[in-house]
């Protein structure tokens, strides 16, 4: 894609997303939310994420009907039984990144919105309604919050000196060890680190490292549509994504370090000791 087809996803990512989020409050407003399960307790999907998802397919569908679509709730609609991404443009989307959040009526939580090419994001939009902060990136671009560019916090290289944020227990069926592997690697990282956090939104977490507000993140379980438009906004504000081992991040493999820098995203990697696999994307 040219500059200006790019810059048009992004203004129409960027609309969808006012939309999507105006839905999420007028149905927090609302009362009682329908709330089921999915693979356990934790692991929540209400009637708002579904129509949230569907309200933002029909959007974009309507601006760009050839492209492709990944949705957390209906997965990979019009791709067949493919799984992972291709070369084609493909929309992947969040409609509520945070459902547990949301339904504790927790203001962190957001709708995730990236395009693909080559199976490589290019645009990223991520809106937090209930804060309203609006994080937006193309490639080549740079990254915003609300308008204004954001940068990560360029000179924190140790450990010792970042704040850390990851979430415990996502993603899949949590057996016994993947507990004790969680627990295991937060013990290692609390020590090594200026401080810890858990808020419940990867797609936030993850624009708080680009905008400096923390400085790495780590995340075991997680999906694409969890990071796919997040991660591109750490990129383009200068921060850097790893697979959890330190290698280059594979999207589909669940699993990633953000950081603020290399040497930083390095040693964050080397504290974890337990490495968790999932089933890909």
């Amino acid at each position: 894609m040219n500059p200006e087809q790019l810059l048009e996803c992004e203004r129409v990512a960027i609309e969808v997303a006012i939309g999507a989020g105006a839905l999420m409050r007028s149905a927090r407003s609302g009362g009682r939310l329908v709330v089921s399960t999915k693979a356990n307790n934790t692991d929540l999907v209400t009637e708002t994420d579904k129509q949230v998802e569907r309200y933002v397919f029909d959007s974009i569908r309507r601006h760009f009907p050839d492209h492709r679509f990944i949705g957390e709730e209906s997965r990979y609609e019009g791709t067949g039984s493919e799984k992972g991404l291709t070369s084609h443009p493909t929309w992947i989307i969040d409609p509520i990144d945070g459902t547990m959040n949301f339904v504790h009526n927790n203001p962190h939580t957001c709708v995730s919105i990236a395009l693909t090419v080559g199976g490589q994001p290019v645009v990223g939009v991520v809106y937090g309604p209930f804060v309203d902060q609006l994080y937006a990136a193309r490639t080549g671009a740079g990254a915003r919050c609300n308008g204004q560019p954001i940068s990560v916090r360029k000179n924190c290289r140790k450990l010792c000196d970042a704040l850390v944020i990851s979430e415990p227990g996502i993603g899949g069926c949590r057996d016994a060890d993947a507990r004790r592997a969680d627990m295991a690697n937060i013990n290692a990282v609390v020590w090594l680190s200026h401080g810890f956090r858990c808020l419940g939104s990867a797609a936030l977490n993850l624009c708080y490292v680009a905008e400096g507000a923390v400085d790495a993140l780590w995340h075991f379980g997680i999906h694409v549509w969890d990071y796919a438009a997040a991660g591109l906004i750490v990129t383009e504000a200068g921060g850097v994504l790893l697979d959890t081992e330190g290698g280059p991040v594979d999207w589909c493999r669940r699993r990633v370090i953000a950081a603020s820098t290399p040497e930083l995203g390095q040693e964050l990697s080397a504290a974890l000791v337990e490495h968790l696999d999932y089933e890909r994307d």
